[in-house]
């Protein structure tokens, strides 16, 4: 099992001048950029204050009450993700645009307020829209979507029991380990997804972001899927990864199936739950302690959970494009 200390830990190769301004130069020449090697000086620094400032907020929130934990879990993935930004964006933060959060949720809640129904909406600029297209090179513009915290909370494959507990349904099925080279997905899948057996092969060769065949098996109640190469856990999306059990799942429901990196998806649930504990004092304290709702066991498992996920999902984004230091 995962933990901060170990990621930390692993992280602290970083926490030197010299290490750092070598990834960085790697990270910069692999971009082509002709003057890679006096940006990764200018950068070395703020990567690894970047690193530090979020490792800090992260440690206040295992020690702080849980009614500020949103606060100080957002502020400290923000901080993790500018250092990822150095990595595929040297002259971040190169205007004012790109400082504000990049998502809006509406200030004020409504009578007989339910978080799940809650929603998110994208802006045109700002942090999130940059990680979009920095860091993940995602091509559909987000402008003006919006998510529902429910729809959010699906994404995440370790919450999937706590859907069936209080929905009574699946989100995922799980179908492989983290580093096999073979998926087997259920045949159930065409029946949530009404689809017959040759659109569903058609179907995963438009959202798998990886070469593979299917293995046809007329006996068999599962797909098997072989792989072309393993899967990068911050490229797997749709397919999901639990950090935990280092399993591979695919949801069940069809309008999950687009890319959209876990990651981005933590940020979204973190905005909206530290917008709340600051603006929304009175709602979220009686959510705290009156327990009548179905929102706060979604709430208290996540922040439990992406305490722990986030800085597992940077890690690994940071290592993948690591050389030997």
């Amino acid at each position: 099992m995962y933990n901060q200390e170990i990621i930390w830990n692993s992280l602290s190769i970083f926490y030197s001048s010299i290490n750092a301004q070598k990834y960085l130069l790697h990270c910069y020449q692999k971009l082509g950029m002709e003057d890679a090697e006096k940006k990764s000086y200018e950068n070395c620094y703020p990567f690894i204050y970047y690193l530090d400032h979020g490792k800090s907020y992260y440690q206040l929130a295992n020690q702080a009450p849980f009614s500020i934990k949103p606060i100080l879990l957002f502020y400290g993935m923000v901080q993790l993700l500018k250092a990822c930004l150095l990595t595929v964006d040297p002259a971040y933060p190169e205007s004012s645009t790109v400082l504000a959060h990049g998502v809006t949720t509406r200030k004020r809640k409504k009578r007989n307020y339910e978080f799940l129904k809650d929603e998110v909406k994208i802006q045109k600029n700002g942090l999130f829209p940059q990680l979009a297209i920095k860091m993940f090179h995602m091509k559909q513009n987000l402008d003006a979507e919006k998510y529902t915290m429910e729809f959010l909370l699906a994404r995440i494959p370790e919450l999937n029991h706590i859907f069936q507990t209080t929905f009574d349904k699946m989100q995922n099925y799980k179908i492989a380990r983290l580093h096999d080279m073979e998926m087997h997905i259920p045949m159930d899948m065409l029946d949530h997804l009404h689809m017959t057996s040759d659109r569903f092969h058609t179907f995963l060769k438009q959202v798998l972001p990886i070469d593979f065949q299917i293995i046809e098996n007329k006996n068999s109640e599962k797909f098997q899927i072989q792989l072309s190469k393993p899967l990068n856990v911050n490229e797997v999306s749709p397919l999901q990864v639990n950090c935990f059990e280092q399993t591979i799942h695919i949801p069940i429901e069809k309008k999950q199936f687009f890319f959209f990196p876990e990651m981005m998806t933590h940020y979204l649930l973190l905005y909206n739950l530290s917008m709340i504990a600051r603006y929304e004092t009175e709602w979220w304290s009686e959510l705290l302690y009156s327990f009548d709702s179905l929102d706060y066991p979604f709430i208290h498992q996540f922040l439990h959970l992406t305490a722990i996920k986030v800085p597992f999902l940077i890690n690994d984004y940071l290592q993948q494009k690591k050389v030997a230091l």
